[in-house]
């Protein structure tokens, strides 16, 4: 395995942890897989694979570029309300998985 699968791999295993730690079992794994993958280009940045839970600056670009640009949602206070409603839910997890995060802002939201 190269390193980039290597960090992607340990990334996975890392969202799945938190996943089930946040009471998810049956993970999609595909929809995960998407997730993990579509940060393939900044595996090597550390800040790009977390997210904050209490930066108000993050979340809005969590509505911004996933709510509202891959999941279609344009509604500003349902996309806001979910992202809290998961940052509460991932409130014991200090370093959040951004794959786990959207997990389960994709669950909320559908």
């Amino acid at each position: 395995m190269s390193e980039t699968s290597d960090k992607l791999a340990s990334l996975k295993k890392t969202a799945v942890k938190q996943l089930n730690d946040c009471g998810v079992s049956n993970i999609d794994d595909d929809r995960l897989d998407g997730y993990v993958n579509s940060l393939k280009s900044m595996v090597n940045n550390q800040d790009a694979l977390l997210v904050s839970g209490t930066d108000a600056s993050e979340l809005e670009t969590v509505r911004r570029n996933f709510v509202e640009k891959k999941l279609g949602i344009s509604d500003k206070e349902k996309g806001m309300a979910a992202i809290h409603k998961v940052a509460e839910k991932m409130s014991s997890i200090r370093m959040k998985s951004r794959p786990a995060f959207y997990y389960l802002l994709h669950s909320e939201l559908s």
